[in-house]
């Protein structure tokens, strides 16, 4: 019988296929960030540059607090009214799928709910 002895187990040392564990709360942390994030489609970044749209970091936290309570709520697709813009969004997916500005606010068709952020 031929007996052979792995040198990565000599020691006590891990095999090389060893991977290690992420603490669980870095997992989750990393997690939260990653789904509480604002996404802008490609789709909506074309319309802002077009219509000379801006929105700066400050903006961006207010409209995630009002994706947060349009969750809270149910909603799915949300008109966002905030300054002079109109901002359609997949509120599950946190996602900015279109904007406008006010003078093309007229008929919005296949949202669930509105939402004027102040």
């Amino acid at each position: 019988m031929n007996l052979r002895i792995q040198p990565n187990r000599l020691n006590n040392q891990p095999s090389p296929n060893f991977v290690k564990k992420s603490q669980p709360n870095e997992f989750k942390d990393s997690l939260a960030t990653k789904t509480q994030e604002l996404k802008v489609s490609n789709h909506a970044q074309k319309r802002l540059i077009s219509r000379d749209l801006h929105l700066q970091q400050e903006d961006y936290q207010q409209l995630n607090q009002a994706i947060d309570e349009l969750k809270d709520k149910g909603s799915k697709e949300s008109l966002l009214v905030y300054k002079e813009i109109g901002l359609i969004a997949n509120i599950q997916n946190r996602t900015i799928i279109t904007a406008m500005d006010m003078e093309e606010l007229h008929t919005i068709t296949n949202i669930d709910s509105a939402k004027f952020i102040k």
